[in-house]
């Protein structure tokens, strides 16, 4: 585990886990094959403690990145609250953050695949999941589904 400059807002890993499930999005970042750095804030979904899951096109830099070099860095912010501390005359902001590390892969087995998209579905339009098995119909051959499988505890830092 990584240590923290400021480790009294250190958070433990289950409660940095909730800062991933919490957050609008996920950002990835990557390496290129040139070497230079990309990153892209996602809809990632978490089905465990160590496995995430994306879906995206069949081409783009994503592929390419993950192609060439497949670890990759998630960083999330569930929180983020600028606050004046009149007391203090200070300005300061209270957040929720997480930090992760691993590796993706492209999810090859259908049943797999389907249940990466059902729990996207099920995170982002819930109200929406009796149209789930049409789309996944109409859709499975054409979406990439990216496993993220984390190499370490995830990191999380609050200040409340």
């Amino acid at each position: 585990m990584r240590q923290m400059r400021k480790s009294d807002r250190q958070m433990p890993a289950p409660r940095a886990l909730e800062v991933f499930d919490n957050a609008p999005y996920i950002t990835m970042s990557m390496t290129g094959a040139d070497g230079n750095p990309y990153a892209v804030p996602l809809s990632i979904v978490r089905s465990n403690d160590t496995t995430f899951y994306f879906h995206c096109a069949d081409e783009g830099e994503k592929i390419d990145c993950i192609k060439s070099n497949p670890m990759v860095w998630l960083s999330a912010v569930s929180k983020c609250t600028p606050v004046f501390e009149e007391e203090k005359l200070n300005f300061t902001e209270h957040y929720r953050s997480a930090m992760a590390s691993g590796e993706a892969e492209f999810v090859i087995d259908k049943d797999e695949k389907i249940e990466a998209l059902k729990l996207i579905c099920e995170r982002f339009l819930p109200k929406y999941m009796n149209f789930f098995t049409e789309a996944i119909n109409r859709s499975l051959d054409r979406t990439t589904v990216v496993r993220i499988t984390l190499k370490e505890p995830p990191v999380g830092k609050c200040k409340s």
